[in-house]
């Protein structure tokens, strides 16, 4: 068990991590026509707009969320906040986002799959990605229930080093979560698992909306019409 602990969480981030970086620039060079999002609007749009924005919504304050929160060196955080206010914004910050995005997220499912021509057109990549962001959030949702009970081996202070860890090359990192709930870890395996398969899903598309923000500081573009000149009069 130890050697299952020390590969799933000591090794396995840096395959997900591999795949998710290598393989969207491969995708993008090889198959751009598939960089989309198949939006299956024009077949329905009852639902779409109420559960796409809840989903949008909640996902990016989850993301930024989980973003800022682990990578952000301790010494900043405790300048700015105590520790047990850290953890109480993560567990109610994440868990509102969380619940308007599983919320939206259950509304885009039952969408699909309860739409005969939505469910036609989609393909078996689109459901098992819904269905695991789905489980993902829950297991989120229920990390926050954990959390204020502090269940026997929780340790929001080992999270943060785990996490942070992974990004400087910690030795033996997988140590530091080797005593927390099972929660946790599958939290972290199945989170990882969205960044492993993300380069060959509909995902992609996520790239292109964190690119738009630098069209905000293109150059201008210098535009030139071809009126059709009148023929000059020989006088």
């Amino acid at each position: 068990m130890k050697s299952l602990h020390d590969f799933l969480f000591g090794l396995y981030p840096y395959i997900a991590l591999s795949v998710f970086f290598i393989g969207s620039l491969i995708r993008f060079d090889r198959e751009q026509y598939s960089w989309k999002s198949d939006s299956s609007q024009i077949l329905r749009k009852s639902q779409l707009r109420l559960g796409s924005m809840l989903f949008h919504l909640g996902v990016l304050v989850v993301f930024f969320g989980h973003l800022i929160g682990f990578l952000m060196p301790e010494p900043i955080v405790l300048a700015l906040m105590s520790e047990r206010a850290h953890e109480l914004l993560a567990m109610v910050g994440g868990g509102v986002a969380g619940v308007f995005s599983i919320i939206g997220l259950s509304i885009l499912i039952y969408r699909r799959v309860s739409d005969p021509r939505i469910l036609s057109n989609s393909r078996t990549a689109d459901m098992v990605v819904l269905v695991i962001i789905w489980l993902q959030l829950a297991l989120g949702l229920l990390t926050v229930v954990y959390s204020s009970s502090h269940v026997p081996g929780y340790d929001f202070g080992a999270l943060i080093a785990y996490v942070q860890g992974i990004v400087i090359f910690r030795a033996d990192n997988a140590a530091l979560i080797l005593a927390v709930p099972w929660v946790y870890k599958a939290h972290i395996f199945l989170g990882l698992t969205v960044f492993l398969i993300f380069p060959f899903t509909r995902l992609v598309h996520i790239w292109s909306g964190f690119a738009a923000v630098f069209y905000l500081f293109r150059p201008y573009q210098l535009m030139r019409t071809h009126r059709k000149l009148a023929p000059r009069r020989i006088p």
